[in-house]
């Protein structure tokens, strides 16, 4: 069975939905520069090629993120297939916890994840993440409130984090830089 894709055209780019039967594996920026890691890491441990294609969880997939675009969406409802290490599960685990409209910064986020020295490894598993949006990467901060690393590049980062504080009635500006 091969792991199905398709592209979708969002207010940030054009982005790569894959999903398998498990459900989605894969929602990230064509552009990104680690896209070719993510997606030989995401075929490795899956045993599975890719496909250009249609599936069901692709369409969720498409209708959710539709209406996380128009604002009428806060919280995803997809299975997800996290692909990675017990580790990197764990963080992007702990990323869904970070609420909509919300930030944290990276040492909170290894704090919140039992491990104040692991602010590094945290980081690092952020940016391995391959399913942007869903599991909130975007929402983790510098611990000086500036926006740093995202996956995306920052002003993909800065957008989304405004487009959450303004459909959350949130000030983000009072909370970054």
């Amino acid at each position: 069975m091969p792991i199905i894709y398709k592209y979708f055209d969002t207010p940030v780019g054009r982005m790569m939905g894959a999903a398998t039967d498990e459900g989605i594996c894969l929602f990230d920026f064509e552009y990104r520069r680690m896209m070719s890691s993510i997606q030989k890491r995401i075929q490795t441990l899956l045993g599975m090629d890719f496909e250009e294609g249609e599936h069901p969880h692709l369409d969720t997939l498409e209708q959710q993120a539709s209406e996380y675009f128009k604002g009428m969406r806060k919280e995803f409802d997809l299975p997800l297939q996290l692909v990675g290490t017990d580790f990197q599960k764990k963080v992007w685990i702990g990323l869904q916890q970070i609420p909509y409209g919300e930030t944290r910064s990276y040492k909170k986020q290894s704090v919140f994840l039992g491990d104040v020295k692991a602010i590094r490894a945290v980081a690092t598993a952020n940016g391995q993440n391959g399913i942007a949006i869903i599991i909130p990467c975007h929402r983790v901060i510098g611990d000086n409130g500036s926006l740093v690393g995202y996956g995306g590049g920052l002003p993909k980062k800065k957008w989304l984090l405004e487009h959450e504080a303004r459909h959350s009635g949130r000030d983000m500006q009072q909370e970054l830089f």
